[in-house]
């Protein structure tokens, strides 16, 4: 008997208005992902949303579509920025995401009179302020910039209607708790909020308490679960060969371009020069370059003009990438949950990838969080680099990180040696070395040399003797005095 599976709703079916699904078509959309087949009838009904899917499934379109649809009502051809005021904010972590959500806005919006902007920092704030002023209906930001904007009265938000937090957990990770406090100030009461994050920790949970008003609870997959569709790899490597791990890695997979995630700007920086001077095409991105430079490496990348792109966790959220083949963790990263977004940077809409992570002895513990996170248990491999010189001193190397892995999933235990010492747990307890012999003499109290004879005082018989030992005293000198005494 054969089981007839349930077909997938589709853009074509939704409650859409007409250019808003010719846009839709343009873009080649046709079949919902599970975020949005949930969210979207439940945000076109005005109901709060707390949604939470794996980085990669669509969120954008979830909150735009419904969003732009409701404020169609106010759509209009009017030249007076009074007529266009922001009813629609939306806010993230990131420059470069706030770029790719607004641009993603502008195209579904393509077809109607609804106005859209974006203003994140590292720009120039007087393009932004000219564009603010003309009128915008829907607003896309980062918390930073827009506050910015507040304070120099260029925006006003007293008819915002809807409010997006997307990658909230990112935004609290950040910092920007505080910012969004002060903005969601500036807010009526009464609007829609929707809060989408790749992760619901209990923090993310306090916020939806205190600003959503008996949100639907959307969970499409299981909090910090990986894409099925990513191939992943933990090969044990020391630091000097990885650089060798990535080049061995790419011409065996016949790789054209992959990210390589690093945990520092300066880590970044360096490695990018050493693979531009390897042969590799390659550019960086991190938080100490210029907004202009960071969205021309993006750029560069999305054209196919660079190979790699090497990144702190400025990128690993939310950056849609399309036919990113693979992912690099150079570093693993210190906070588990960034591998999860590392690694949802390949494998996206369904597609296939490749996840590699470069494991060094250091890094036990780090490995040993995200086997937690995952709640499986991760099995180091080799990785065999080829014309190795000392062929033994790159098998012990290898050997390394797992032997640190092991050590530091097993907690260690502590027992007391005969002589009060300690000594680790093992299967057979290694003897303790005889101490050596101690000479008497250093274990005797501190005696003082005995005291030399008090030199003789000038004449006078009236010299008091000496009791007991003391430090000898230099004998007084006769001075003659100025004054006489009572005269």
């Amino acid at each position: 008997m054969t089981q007839t599976v349930p077909e997938l709703p589709r853009y074509a079916d939704l409650n859409l208005a007409e250019p808003l699904k010719r846009a839709v078509a343009e873009m080649g959309y046709e079949t919902l992902t599970p975020i949005q087949a949930q969210a979207i009838p439940v945000v076109l009904a005005g109901r709060d949303v707390m949604g939470a899917a794996q980085t990669g499934t669509g969120k954008t379109a979830a909150f735009s579509l419904p969003l732009l649809q409701r404020l169609l009502k106010h759509e209009n051809a009017s030249t007076s920025p009074a007529r266009h005021p922001v009813r629609a904010l939306v806010l993230l972590p990131t420059r470069e995401l706030a770029d790719q959500v607004a641009q993603q806005i502008k195209q579904y919006a393509k077809y109607t009179q609804l106005r859209s902007a974006v203003v994140f920092g590292g720009m120039d704030m007087k393009p932004q302020t000219a564009e603010l002023k003309k009128g915008v209906e829907v607003l896309v930001a980062t918390p930073g910039r827009l506050l910015d904007h507040i304070e120099a009265k260029n925006v006003v938000l007293n008819q915002v209607e809807y409010v997006v937090l997307d990658e909230a957990d990112r935004m609290l990770d950040i910092g920007f708790l505080p910012d969004l406090q002060r903005i969601l100030s500036y807010l009526p009461k009464q609007r829609t909020t929707l809060l989408f994050s790749a992760t619901f920790s209990p923090e993310i949970k306090r916020l939806a308490n205190s600003y959503l008003q008996d949100p639907v609870l959307i969970e499409v997959a299981r909090p910090n679960e990986t894409a099925s569709t990513v191939e992943q790899h933990f090969y044990a490597v020391s630091d000097e060969d990885k650089r060798r791990a990535i080049h061995q890695v790419l011409q065996q997979r016949g790789l054209r371009q992959a990210f390589i995630f690093v945990n520092s700007k300066l880590g970044c920086a360096r490695l990018a020069r050493s693979l531009e001077r390897e042969g590799l095409k390659t550019t960086a991105l991190h938080g100490d370059k210029s907004q202009d430079e960071r969205l021309k490496a993006l750029n560069a990348f999305k054209a196919g003009e660079v190979d790699l792109l090497v990144a702190t966790d400025v990128a690993a959220r939310g950056l849609d990438i399309k036919d990113v083949p693979a992912v690099f963790n150079f570093d693993v990263p210190f906070n588990a949950e960034d591998y999860v977004h590392r690694i949802g940077r390949t494998g996206r809409a369904g597609a296939s990838g490749l996840a590699v992570t470069l494991v060094s002895p250091s890094d036990a513990r780090l490995i040993a969080d995200i086997e937690k996170l995952l709640k499986r248990k991760i099995e180091l491999e080799r990785l065999d680099l080829g014309g190795a010189p000392d062929r033994e001193a790159r098998r012990s190397s290898a050997d390394a990180p797992e032997r640190s892995l092991r050590s530091a999933r097993e907690p260690r235990q502590a027992e007391r040696s005969e002589d009060g010492g300690f000594e680790r747990s093992s299967a057979r307890r290694r003897p303790i070395a005889p101490r050596a012999p101690v000479d008497p003499f250093f274990s005797k109290p501190y005696e003082p040399p005995a005291a030399a004879a008090e030199p003789a005082a000038s004449a006078g018989p009236s010299a008091p003797a000496a009791a007991g030992p003391s430090a000898p005293q230099r004998a007084r000198r006769k001075v003659a005095a100025l004054f006489k005494p009572g005269g």
